[in-house]
């Protein structure tokens, strides 16, 4: 169970997979969980066997600015909060029922001391930085769209359009503009 998501950061012996499974906690949360409030500091990173989590900030009681959606067979991590071991900026919370694995900055210190194959779980950290900039500034909302349309097509099945419009940092209307605009172009090629 454990190992797919270790297999996802790199190639691990056995010895280590049996390593890991000692370490990794087994966590499961209900739909609306918080799994680190603003505030906290973030102490693990985590993998997704079911389910969907959203990292997000509020911009009043009602409304939140989605920093980062996460489904299924993907780690995450609030990378500010975990490295500097300072309190977060965002939640994160649970948007269906989860079963997740974590484990904690203790556990990856000890894997990494145990042995060097474990330095390899740093390709979370560097997932968890990437999006926000090549989101951010490098890609029209068209390319946004077409982009999580492409490669991760599982966050539209789970996620309600809001919540994938704030992901993109673009409002609704834009959303409904630029699906039109795909699915016209993907009808005349």
């Amino acid at each position: 169970m454990s190992s797919n998501g270790l297999k996802i950061t790199g190639q691990y012996s056995e010895e280590d997979a049996l390593l890991f499974e000692k370490e990794v906690k087994f966590r499961q949360f209900e739909k609306d969980e918080l799994l680190l409030n603003k505030g906290d500091v973030a102490k693990s990173i985590f993998f997704i066997l079911k389910g969907a989590v959203y990292q997000y900030t509020l911009k009043s009681n009602l409304e939140h600015h989605v920093i980062d959606i996460h489904t299924e067979n993907e780690w995450f991590v609030n990378h500010k909060s975990f490295v500097s071991q300072m309190p977060s900026d965002i939640y994160i919370r649970a948007f269906t029922a989860c079963d997740i694995l974590e484990v904690s900055i203790e556990s990856i210190h000890f894997l990494i001391g145990q042995s060097p194959s474990f330095l390899q779980l740093n390709k979370v950290f560097d997932n968890s930085t990437s999006r926000v900039y090549f989101f951010d500034n490098l890609l029209t909302p068209l390319q946004k769209y077409q982009f999580i349309f492409e490669s991760k097509p599982q966050l539209l099945q789970q996620f309600p359009l809001k919540i994938i419009a704030s992901f993109l940092k673009i409002t609704p209307e834009t959303l409904s503009r630029v699906r039109e605009k795909f699915a016209r172009i993907n009808c005349n090629s």
